[in-house]
């Protein structure tokens, strides 16, 4: 894949880099305080994705939720509207991926891989040394939703 370490959703717990998957805020959600982590207003964000999707090819997607590609969801999560417009436009999922990593170093910036303070939690939370703390995180695609369920799992061996 294009982008081997993309983060789950952020309605999944996945770090900031995931607002490159996220719908405009339009109600409460996790987005609001994603936005808030990436010191990004709702209406800079806003903005920041349409102006990506003026200038790639993630700005088709009439017939999508919100009119545009900028504005949908992984390709793991199924969603016939996306895939559609792919289709017609016939983009890849590699060609899809590779423009939602650029427009998520667009939103946030490039993002250091493992955040300290997550290696340092997971490891005081399930009592095992920051290395092997940094190894399931680093196993997980830097999700630290997942990487608490493996070492949850791990505690029960």
């Amino acid at each position: 894949m294009v982008w081997d370490d993309s983060p789950s959703h952020v309605c999944r717990g996945g770090d900031k880099r995931a607002l490159t998957f996220c719908c405009p805020p339009v109600k409460p959600c996790p987005i609001l305080h994603a936005l808030e982590e990436a010191g990004l207003s709702p209406q800079d964000y806003i903005k920041k994705k349409e102006e990506f999707g003026k200038k790639t090819r993630l700005g088709y997607g009439e017939g999508t939720c919100f009119g545009s590609l900028v504005w949908c969801c992984k390709p793991s999560k199924p969603c016939p509207l996306r895939d559609m417009v792919m289709r017609k436009i016939e983009m890849s999922p590699q060609e899809y991926m590779e423009l939602k990593k650029q427009l998520s170093e667009e939103l946030v910036g490039e993002t250091k891989l493992f955040d300290e303070k997550n290696v340092k939690a997971l490891a005081d939370a399930f009592n095992v040394s920051e290395t092997e703390a940094s190894h399931v995180l680093q196993e997980c695609g830097n999700d630290l939703r997942t990487a608490m369920k493996l070492l949850r799992m791990k505690q029960m061996e």
